[in-house]
């Protein structure tokens, strides 16, 4: 299938706006605690824990799909 290369180009201008608007939100550090130790490091695990998780159930779900049309044209033939 042939992709106009004007449609090409207006999402790609369409994406690239959406995610220089979206990237300043993205940026914003939090606030250092006046009474804390500024030496303390700062925690991630808890987002990349969720990442991690989101892409473990994505593999699987694409790997039970995979299984499931190999056995559909198996099955056809």
């Amino acid at each position: 299938m042939k992709m106009n290369i004007k449609k090409v180009t207006t999402l790609k201008k369409a994406f690239f706006t959406v995610a220089i608007l979206a990237l300043p939100a993205l940026c914003y550090a939090a606030p250092p605690d006046p009474g804390g130790d500024p030496d303390e490091p700062v925690p991630v695990d808890g987002g990349i824990s969720l990442l991690v998780a989101a892409g473990v159930g994505y593999g699987a779900k694409k790997l039970h799909d995979a299984k499931k049309n190999k056995e559909a044209k198996k099955m056809e033939a």
